[in-house]
C-alpha cells in the first residue's frame, strides 16, 4: 500500500460547504489535506464506511471563550462534542493577554464576572507563562489540541495593560495611552491575531459589579487600535453593544468598520426589554453593506439564556436567607433539607436578599423559565413557562419552581430564556439566522461554566432546523452546512477550510443525521481545582476529523490531538506540505 492515501471516507452523502445539494462521494486524504473527492478507487491505509451518513466540513465556531481553557486542557469541550474543528476566541474583549503580573487579579475578576469562570479554576489552571500578547500566542503554539485555535486581541486586557487602575476607573486614555495601544495592536496582528474584540455592554461586569473597562471608552481609543491593526495589514473587529443605545452606539461601529476596511461583527439577538431592536439592527446592517461597509450580525439559532437549579450557579432561591445557609452542602443533603415541609414553608415565605454579583432580578422572571427535559426542547410556548403552570394550578411561581428543581433528586434544571424568545416562539431566531448579513455564532464555549451551555448550537441547527422543525420552517441541509462552515471560515479569513474540495484542509464530520439526538446538559466536575461545568452530549457524530486525523469516533475521544494555533495574516508562516503544494494557487 505504498501509494495508498492516509484516509479514505467512502460512500457518504457529501454536503461540501458550498451550498450545493448533497451527493454520494468518496473523499481521499493525505498529509492533512483533501486530495480527491468523487470516485476514489485507490485504497486508504485507513477507511471509513460512511454509507447512509452525511459528510460535512468541520464546523467553524466564531464566538468562544477558550482563552483560559487552552492553557489547562487539550480538548475544547463542550464544542468538541458538536463537530467543531476550529474556534475563534478573545470575544467580548475579555481574555488573559497582554497582562502584567500585578494585573492578573483584575483580569481574573473580570473573567469571573463576565464569563462565569470561577476564580479558583483560573488560579490553579493558568500558568501565566506570558506577559505580552505575542508571548501568549507562543504559549498556545507550544500545546496541542483536538481542534484549531484562532485568537483576537481582547480590548479589556489591552486597556488594563496600558493604563492599569486608570482603565478600571474608566478614565479617558491620554495621547501616550493611545500611542501605546496602537503599537500593541499592531504587534498583536503581526504576531497572529486575526483582529480585536471589545464590549460596550452594561451587562458585562466583573465579580464585584464593576463595569467592564471598555464600556464607555471614547471613540479615539477604538480608532487608535484600528489604526495599529491597519499598519500590520488589518484585522477584524468583534463588538458587543447595548440595544437600548443602538442609535448612538451603532454609528461608532459603522465608523470603525469604514476605518478598518475589514469585517466588523457584533451580537444581534432579540431581547425582552427591547423586543424589536434586532429588526432595526438588521436594517442598519443591510444599509451599510449596500454601501460597501462590511458589517455582519453574530446570531444564535435558538433561544439563549441560562440554566438555573441546584446543581448550577444560581436558582430562584439563591438569595433567600434560609437557602443561603445550606447552599454549600452536598446536593443530597440539600435535597433532603429542602424537602422538609417546614423548610419549604419557611423559604417560600421569605423575602429574597440583595445580591452583589451583578443584577440577579432575572432569578424571578418566571414567565421566561421552562422545564428542561431529555432531550431538551427549545420550541416550547408561553403556556409551558413556570409562570403559566402556576396560573393553571393556582399556585405561586415560587412554589412551582421550588418543586420543579427538586425533581430527579435535585438535578432538574430550569432554562431561563433571555434572548430570541420574547414572542414565545422561534420566529425571531429563524429570521436572524437566515438574514444574508448575519453569521452563526454566540456559542460561548469555554465560558459561563455554571449557567450556560450553548456550544451545541451546530447540533441544534442540524437536528431542529434541518430535520425536526415544522416543514414550513425547516431549512435545507446544504444551507445549514454552508452557514456552519464556509461562511464562517471566509468571514474570519480562514480560506484553507470550510469546503470539501481538493487542496483544502481535511477537517470533516461524518454524521448519522437521521439518528442525531441532543441530550440534556449535565454537570461535571473536571475543571482545575475540581471546578464544575455544563456539558451537552449529542448522539450521531460517527467521526470528527482534524487535519486528516480522527479525533472522535462515536463521540469518544481518540488519542489524536492535531489541532494547533492558527496565526492570521502576515504571521502565517507554516510551510506547505507536499500535498498542499500540489494544489497551491
Amino acid at each position: 500500500m505504498q501509494n495508498a492515501y492516509d484516509l479514505v471516507i467512502r460512500g457518504g452523502t457529501l454536503f461540501d460547504g458550498s451550498g450545493a445539494d448533497g451527493r454520494l462521494a468518496d473523499i481521499a486524504i493525505r498529509e492533512g489535506v483533501i486530495i480527491a473527492v468523487g470516485d476514489v478507487p485507490e485504497p486508504g491505509r485507513e477507511e471509513i464506511d460512511a454509507a447512509g451518513k452525511i459528510v460535512t466540513p468541520g464546523f467553524v465556531d466564531i464566538h468562544t471563550h477558550y482563552d483560559g481553557q487552552v492553557m489547562w486542557e487539550n480538548r475544547m469541550f463542550p464544542s468538541s462534542a458538536h463537530g467543531v474543528t476550529t474556534v475563534v476566541m478573545g470575544n467580548c474583549g475579555v481574555g488573559f493577554a497582554p497582562c502584567r503580573a500585578e494585573d492578573r487579579d483584575r483580569l481574573v475578576a473580570l473573567m469571573e464576572g463576565v464569563e462565569d469562570i470561577p476564580e479558583v479554576v483560573m488560579a490553579e489552571g493558568l500558568p501565566w507563562n506570558w506577559e505580552t500578547f505575542p508571548e501568549y500566542l507562543d504559549a498556545i503554539q507550544a500545546r496541542s489540541y483536538d481542534m484549531d485555535i484562532v485568537t483576537q486581541l481582547p480590548h479589556s486586557c489591552l486597556r488594563v495593560y496600558v493604563m492599569g487602575q486608570r482603565a478600571v476607573d474608566g478614565e479617558v486614555a491620554t495621547a501616550a495611552d493611545l500611542n501605546a495601544m496602537k503599537r500593541l495592536s499592531r504587534e498583536a496582528i503581526e504576531a497572529g491575531a486575526i483582529g480585536f474584540a471589545t464590549s460596550r455592554s452594561l451587562f458585562h461586569r466583573d465579580k464585584n459589579g464593576l463595569a467592564i473597562p471598555t464600556k464607555d471608552v471614547h471613540e479615539p481609543e477604538l480608532q487608535a487600535i484600528v489604526d495599529g491593526m491597519n499598519e500590520a495589514g488589518g484585522g477584524l473587529i468583534e463588538a458587543l453593544i447595548d440595544f437600548e443605545d443602538l442609535e448612538a452606539e451603532y454609528p461608532i461601529l459603522r465608523r470603525l468598520a469604514e476605518r478598518s476596511g475589514k469585517l466588523l461583527t457584533f451580537t444581534v439577538t432579540q431581547i425582552a426589554h427591547a423586543p424589536d431592536a434586532w429588526k432595526r439592527c438588521l436594517e442598519l446592517i443591510a444599509e451599510d453593506n449596500r454601501k460597501g461597509i462590511q458589517i455582519k450580525g453574530q446570531v444564535a439559532g435558538r433561544p439563549g439564556g441560562m440554566f438555573v437549579g441546584m446543581t448550577v450557579t444560581f436558582n430562584p432561591f439563591s438569595l433567600h436567607p434560609t437557602y443561603q445557609k445550606i447552599g454549600h452542602l452536598p446536593l443530597p443533603e440539600r435535597v433532603a433539607y429542602l424537602r422538609r415541609p417546614e423548610i419549604r414553608a419557611q423559604i417560600l415565605g421569605e423575602t429574597p436578599g440583595k445580591g452583589h454579583y451583578r443584577r440577579l432580578d432575572f432569578l424571578y422572571h418566571f414567565d421566561c423559565m421552562y422545564r428542561v427535559d431529555d432531550p431538551p426542547r427549545y420550541d416550547q410556548t408561553l403556556d409551558d413557562s413556570v409562570a403559566a403552570i402556576a396560573r393553571r394550578e393556582g399556585r405561586s411561581p415560587f412554589e412551582v419552581a421550588y418543586d420543579m428543581m427538586l425533581e430527579e433528586e435535585g438535578t432538574r434544571m430550569i432554562h431561563l430564556r433571555m434572548s430570541n424568545f420574547a414572542d414565545g416562539n422561534m420566529d425571531a431566531a429563524r429570521r436572524l439566522i437566515i438574514d444574508e448579513n448575519t453569521l452563526l455564532g454566540l456559542a460561548d464555549g469555554g465560558a459561563h461554566y455554571g449557567m450556560v451551555c450553548d456550544a451545541g448550537f451546530p447540533s441544534f441547527m442540524l437536528t431542529y432546523w434541518g430535520r425536526d422543525a415544522d416543514e414550513s420552517d425547516r431549512l435545507t441541509l446544504p444551507w445549514i452546512v454552508k452557514s456552519l462552515t464556509r461562511d464562517n471560515a471566509e468571514a474570519m479569513g480562514l480560506l484553507d477550510r470550510g469546503l470539501v474540495q481538493p487542496g483544502y484542509k481535511a477537517d470533516l464530520n461524518i454524521i448519522d443525521h437521521a439518528n442525531m439526538r441532543m441530550r440534556r446538559p449535565h454537570i461535571v466536575f473536571d475543571l482545575p481545582a475540581g471546578g464544575r461545568r455544563l456539558l451537552q452530549d449529542t448522539e450521531g457524530y460517527v467521526a470528527t476529523i482534524v487535519s486528516g486525523r480522527i479525533t472522535y469516533r462515536d463521540s469518544r475521544a481518540t488519542s489524536q490531538l492535531p489541532g494547533r494555533l492558527v496565526r492570521g495574516g502576515r504571521a502565517e508562516r507554516a510551510s506547505r506540505s507536499p500535498a498542499e503544494a500540489e494544489f497551491a494557487g
